[in-house]
């Protein structure tokens, strides 16, 4: 495929001859998407991943797989995995900051703090990966900044700044759902 051959505007779609995965090779990864327990709400946008890490080799002036089937059912099933460690992560730090929570909060504000929990939850799910990782640190592992960086292996600099970067984030994300 040559770079530059899909327009902007229009994607490759299952008959677009531009598109890197056959019909059936289509059909293939939504079934290992399936199989792995993907949603069916959520295989169109596995199958969007496996054509992008296609296209991006290709980009990158790699060859294609020799087995282009087999390379795109190895792809979907590692999305799949990595679709399931998203969402248990997310019920994971909303059930922690739920719990962390109520525990300094009196019983009467359950149901605010389940909605600021869950509010927060969603702000961190919004994060980039480095700054999840230095918030869950900083906050919830109580680490100092130092200690951050050198587990790391960065610069304090960089995780105080990934810290600001984040709380910003998630003070914006607080804001616009009005939970504070």
């Amino acid at each position: 495929m040559r770079r530059g051959t899909l327009r902007r505007g229009r994607g490759a779609g299952p008959e677009d001859p531009r598109d890197p995965l056959a019909p059936e090779q289509v059909s293939r990864v939504r079934a290992v998407l399936a199989l792995g327990g993907v949603p069916a709400s959520e295989l169109q946008d596995g199958v969007q991943q496996v054509r992008l890490k296609l296209l991006e080799r290709a980009a990158d002036g790699r060859e294609a797989p020799r087995d282009v089937s087999a390379w795109a059912a190895v792809v979907a099933s590692n999305w799949a995995m990595d679709y399931h460690r998203a969402r248990r992560r997310q019920e994971r730090l909303g059930e922690r900051l739920a719990s962390l929570r109520t525990e300094s909060q009196p019983a009467k504000d359950t149901e605010e703090s389940k909605v600021l929990s869950m509010a927060v939850a969603k702000g961190l799910d919004e994060l980039t990966d480095t700054q999840r990782q230095v918030v869950v640190l900083r906050f919830y592992a109580d680490l100092p900044v130092r200690a951050i960086a050198e587990r790391l292996g960065v610069p304090e600099g960089t995780v105080k700044s990934r810290l600001h970067g984040a709380v910003r984030a998630l003070r914006a994300r607080l804001h616009e759902d009005e939970v504070v």
